[in-house]
């Protein structure tokens, strides 16, 4: 039985996110350790799990906090240099 495509599955484990939005590991645990997860994050025993579809969408009402997974830190804030 082949492995659904991850943007088939309706619920993705950390990992399974991880890799579907290209973010950076050590950041998205860190992320997922402080936020109170909203409509996005559902638990089952010790488990945590992704709702893709209410995380897409508080990624595109946020677009600082994709940056910020992904690449560490947003590049769109005040405090730009010219580099």
């Amino acid at each position: 039985m082949a492995k659904p495509n991850l943007g088939e599955k309706d619920i993705l484990n950390p990992q399974e996110a991880i890799r579907y939005w290209n973010l950076s590991r050590r950041r998205f645990h860190a992320f997922l350790e402080k936020t109170d997860g909203g409509d996005f994050l559902a638990y089952y025993k010790k488990r945590t799990l992704i709702i893709r579809m209410a995380f897409e969408q508080y990624l595109s009402k946020n677009p600082k906090v994709k940056e910020e997974l992904t690449n560490g830190r947003s590049r769109t804030g005040k405090n730009q240099t010219g580099c």
